[in-house]
């Protein structure tokens, strides 16, 4: 993690009154992850669940959410451009996103919704690609006691002028997977060309991802995941999950006046079909959308004042069909499940949005932040299944929706003490529903009741240094509240009308100590949070167990996140200790079972062989600590996706 923020192409300030990590360059590197969440649970107040495979699911400050929360609570960007069109999220997003070979990955943590729009409502995560004419050429190939295989590498090519620069980067992972039938192949492209034309600057940016997975359910009973014989077994070796996305974008930069401009045409392809095993009926998905789009800045610097003038618009057009293949029921006669198509819908959606920032040098030491957007959503849906009630599912009949966002933000950093930042910070998230929120109903469900859901939050910190660099810190506490929180409840009906609530303390620290031989030093870096996130309302259900409480703690919430890395290096080689906890949580609503967590260590290592040669190795639960990423209770039974046991990855790295 490093600290402060200094950024140019992530559309960031120099000073900006809110908590963002950048994990840098080394420690993807030295990372090496395998899965999204082994670097970004580096950055405090992240907790990424590793589930079967490349799934996943994301909280940052907040429980990890499910199903439509877990699609639209979060936004996902590639140098500064989403993912996703707004309706049309996916709850394993992240494993859209080129990691393995990004230069640095930014974390915003609270909502960042001016810039950035719908679904930055707890906080976004921006993966930053290598720049076109910058850096080395380098290959990556490792192979684990897992039978995991991957390759990774980055090159460059430039006319001798320097006026057509290109850089490619490419991802191959074969993982024959540690539990039974949970084989992957994943493929991953980013293309990125740098260029003038006429008195434009243009970055041009193509990425690519495909996944063929062979998907592991839960195992279930209390504490399975602590029973050896029962870790690697698959109750689901029928699951699967084959995802593909593209996509393209061009910023082209001009001088304007007083001004820069910046215009990003972007266009978004995706696919997916994948069996629902985690519900009982185990039906079959299939989605996709594709989108256009065209992002705008005006950027402005007059003295002490700096602003910024924004309009985006969006377009897509999205589909998904549920069908299943045989009737089930939990009893004789139980029609609730029946067989054949359950969803057969096409949603297009136009997102329009303008946005204003402006940052004041009030004096030497006082900078304010304020910013306001304004975006409105539109729907236009239809169908291709049968209209009404069918069994559990219900189909609307062909209808438009629209939706009206409001998100300020004022913020205010004072740096009059000596290395030290003082900062505080109000920001509004919303955002839009998920198609499947508005479309996907059930049963006693009744279309056009869903709201836009809100979250206003409040956050102070402080951010500096002691002892003269040897210890640099970000601490920040926040309040948040939610409304119209949407989710899906034990009886399995969505509700739109939830109110949470979440407060938190978070602390980022780094330091080195450089030795006196052989260009010896300590390096080390420590993430700490404490949250709570609370239910502000009361939901009686069928099952005692899920009925919610208002103060009663969201399931898969941890009250405490830890995550802290000893590394010692010397001339040629260098150790690295790390420790990741993840603290007791329930997983009820009715806060009666619970998860105790876990504490996981990792040890890396890495020589140089030579100049441009450097063998590592990483061990990851360096203890066998039996623990499960994901720990849920659902359908009257415990349930859980096992954590790895001891593993170690051995590679080589080549540049020049």
């Amino acid at each position: 993690l490093e600290l402060p923020v200094v950024e140019v192409e992530t559309d960031r300030l120099v000073s900006d009154p809110g908590s963002i990590a950048m994990i840098e360059t080394d420690t993807i590197t030295d990372v090496a992850a395998d899965h999204p969440a082994e670097i970004l649970n580096t950055a405090p107040g992240v907790n990424i669940q590793m589930n079967a495979g490349q799934e996943n699911l994301v909280a940052i400050r907040s429980p990890v959410f499910v199903s439509g929360a877990a699609q639209g609570s979060f936004l996902f960007l590639e140098n500064g451009v989403p993912t996703r069109a707004p309706a049309f999220g996916n709850v394993n997003a992240l494993f859209e996103v080129h990691h393995e070979v990004a230069r640095s990955i930014e974390v915003v943590r609270g909502p960042g919704s001016v810039k950035y729009g719908s679904n930055a409502v707890h906080g976004q995560i921006n993966v930053l690609s290598p720049v076109p004419g910058f850096g080395v050429d380098a290959l990556s190939l490792s192979a684990s006691t897992l039978d995991r295989y991957k390759l990774d590498t980055v090159l460059r090519s430039s006319k001798d002028d320097n006026t057509f620069n290109n850089v490619l980067g490419v991802s191959l992972q074969h993982d024959a997977g540690w539990r039974d039938d949970t084989g992957l192949d994943q493929q991953k492209l980013i293309a990125s060309s740098s260029f003038e034309l006429g008195d434009w600057d243009v970055l041009a940016n193509f990425t690519a991802f495909n996944l063929n997975q062979e998907t592991a359910g839960f195992i279930e009973g209390p504490d399975a995941y602590k029973d050896k014989n029962l870790v690697e077994t698959n109750p689901n070796p029928e699951a699967f999950r084959d995802a593909w996305s593209a996509r393209g974008n061009v910023t082209f930069e001009n001088e304007l006046d007083a001004g820069k401009v910046k215009l990003t045409p972007y266009a978004i392809a995706q696919r997916m079909i994948f069996l629902q095993h985690f519900l009982p009926n185990q039906s079959l998905e299939k989605n996709g959308h594709d989108s256009l789009g065209m992002l705008t800045r005006y950027e402005v610097e007059q003295g002490n004042v700096s602003w910024t003038l924004g309009v985006d618009v969006g377009w897509a057009d999205g589909f998904l069909k549920e069908t299943q293949a045989e009737p089930f029921g939990f009893f004789p006669g139980d029609s609730r499940f029946p067989e054949g198509v359950h969803y057969d819908y096409n949603v297009e959606t136009l997102t329009l949005a303008a946005f204003a920032e402006a940052g004041w040098k009030l004096s030497d030491d006082v900078f304010v932040l304020a910013g306001l957007r304004a975006e409105t959503h539109e729907y236009d849906y239809t169908t291709d299944a049968p209209v009404g009630v069918n069994g559990r599912f219900n189909v609307p009949a062909n209808r438009t929706d629209s939706f009206d966002l409001f998100t300020p933000k004022l913020g205010l950093v004072y740096s009059g003490f000596e290395n030290l930042e003082l900062y505080g910070n109000y920001a509004r998230g919303e955002r839009a529903p998920q198609a499947s929120d508005l479309y996907r109903l059930q049963s006693q469900q009744v279309a056009g009741e869903i709201e836009v859901e809100t979250l206003d939050s409040v956050e102070i910190g402080a951010r500096g240094e002691l002892a003269k660099g040897v210890i640099n810190f970000d601490l920040a506490a926040y309040k948040m509240k939610k409304d119209n929180f949407f989710f899906r409840d034990a009886d399995r009906l969505n509700y739109p009308f939830g109110k949470t609530d979440h407060w938190g303390v978070e602390l980022a620290a780094f330091g080195d100590v450089q030795l006196p031989a052989n260009n010896a030093k300590f390096e080390w870096d420590f993430g700490l949070a404490y949250a709570e996130h609370t239910y502000d309302f009361d939901r009686i259900v069928g099952n005692a167990s899920e009925t919610i409480t208002s103060g009663n703690e969201i399931d898969t919430a941890p009250n405490w996140l830890a995550d802290a890395n000893l590394t010692y290096s010397a001339d040629k080689w260098s150790v690295s200790l790390g420790v990741e906890h993840i603290g007791e949580y329930f997983t009820n609503a009715a806060n009666t079972i619970n998860y105790p967590g876990h504490t996981v260590a990792h040890l890396r290592g890495r020589f140089d062989v030579s100049k441009n040669v450097q063998a590592f190795v990483n061990v990851r639960n360096l203890t066998d600590e039996a623990y499960a990423d994901r720990a849920d209770f659902a359908f009257g039974d415990e349930r859980y996706f096992p954590g790895e046991p001891l593993n170690a990855t051995f590679g080589l790295r080549i540049s020049r």
